[in-house]
């Protein structure tokens, strides 16, 4: 497979932006090679700059839920574009696309955009504060709430990608106010969460990990951690950046029938492009400025182009059987690709939540941040570049899921079994 021009563009990107990229597992230093630029997609494809085709499984990291270039999103934008692509004001379409939302989310009586799922997070933990008047967060260990300082302890996806700790620049005044606690485990849970001396303003937690790979709540664990935070006068924010719209029309708070006090939301009601959001309980939100003294704000919050594609991409995920017809999909293919893994893999082990998933590759259960870490990456990197160079586009990542949308056609799925088997006698080798 050809990649001279993809290789050109990453030696003068290198010049221009720090390592390359413009978000730090895109270089791919994890698995071994370096990234292809892409120039262009369309359905379940994407091109590089070389015109080579992928299948792709990384769909922007989850938004593409629909398929890339999906007819009424880029229609929507394009009538929007015409408008104007910023006001700095409000417009109709941030109206539509919060009534969207909130009949989707029981959970949400208001809600509040931003531009990024980083934003969104970090703007509900100050909301948790200001409404407590406490100070402490709690996280769960691997689990990734964006780059903001309060976060990056013992945090997912790039930070254990890169083998980071986590992040110089981070004053130790910040992060002492945050613990983070083993996922999944009720005991440690109970006891952080009853801890008077730490002062806990609010939990904040992925109901679904995917951050660290893709690890489901264990059976009871979101219910224990709902009733302790109602008890303790706690805030529960769960972060559904990734879950929203993806594991069911009303995320996974539908699916697990939790009902959070704060909910984060981006990638899908954004369409493809930057947005994100945060709500809530209406007396919660209403502290929010300009009604209450706790302040946010953002120049492109609630953008009309990022709008319009909010409400096309919701619109048409409320489709009658949409989200089953995506499930039986993926819970087929995830079935093959088991059943591939353990043929052909001393130890693998495949989580999945709706329509996306993770192979590790490491002996099951695979349950938390510990069990995860156990995975071998150099494996899982020899994995990532034969399937890249059969045409198959991976998140380049160990710990990200592996995304399908509605466009992954059976042949698509089934060229990308056959490679995967092709992959897996070549790793051996």
């Amino acid at each position: 497979m050809k990649t001279t021009v993809s290789q050109a563009l990453f030696a003068e990107a290198q010049r221009l932006i720090p390592g390359g990229v413009n978000s730090p597992v895109r270089a791919c230093k994890s698995v071994g090679c370096d990234p292809r630029f892409i120039q262009r997609a369309a359905g379940s494809r994407i091109h590089d700059a070389d015109g080579n085709e992928y299948i792709d499984f990384v769909c922007s990291w989850g938004p593409m839920i629909l398929g890339h270039n999906y007819p009424a999103i880029m229609e929507a934008i394009q009538k929007a574009m015409v408008n104007g692509t910023s006001f700095g004001a409000p417009c109709p379409l941030e109206i539509e696309l919060a009534e969207l939302v909130t009949e989707a989310l029981p959970s949400v009586d208001m809600v509040r955009f931003v531009s990024s799922g980083t934003e969104a997070t970090m703007s509900a933990v100050r909301l948790a504060r200001g409404y407590t008047g406490r100070k402490v967060i709690v996280k769960f260990d691997g689990c990734y709430h964006g780059h903001a300082d309060s976060f990056l302890v013992k945090a997912g996806s790039g930070v254990i990608t890169l083998g980071i700790p986590g992040s110089p620049g981070v004053p130790d005044d910040i992060v002492k106010n945050t613990i983070s606690i083993p996922y999944n485990n009720e005991e440690i849970l109970e006891k952080t969460l009853r801890d008077e001396a730490l002062d806990i303003a609010c939990v904040i937690v992925e109901p679904v990990a995917g951050n660290m790979g893709v690890v489901p709540p264990a059976p009871g664990f979101l219910q224990k951690l709902r009733a302790l935070t109602s008890e303790l006068g706690i805030v529960l924010i769960f972060d559904e950046v990734i879950t929203g719209f993806r594991v069911s029309y009303g995320g996974a708070q539908q699916k697990f029938g939790i009902m959070p006090d704060l909910t984060c939301l981006g990638k899908i009601i954004g369409g493809g492009l930057p947005v994100g959001a945060y709500g809530g309980k209406r007396e919660i939100m209403s502290m929010i400025s300009p009604v209450g003294p706790v302040y946010q704000a953002g120049t492109l919050s609630g953008n009309p182009l990022a709008m319009a594609a909010g409400v096309a991409t919701l619109k048409a995920l409320k489709e009658p059987g949409f989200y089953e017809k995506l499930d039986r999909k993926s819970a087929d293919f995830a079935e093959k690709l088991r059943t591939l893994a353990e043929k052909y893999l001393a130890e693998a082990t495949l989580n999945r939540q709706g329509s996306v998933m993770t192979l590790f590759f490491a002996k099951g259960p695979v349950t938390d941040f510990d069990s995860a870490m156990k995975a071998d990456v150099s494996k899982f990197g020899k994995f990532y570049r034969a399937m890249l160079d059969q045409g198959i586009y991976l998140a380049p990542s160990q710990f990200e899921g592996m995304f399908l949308s509605a466009a992954h056609s059976e042949e698509d799925l089934a060229r990308t079994l056959e490679m995967t088997e092709w992959s897996f006698k070549k790793i051996q080798n």
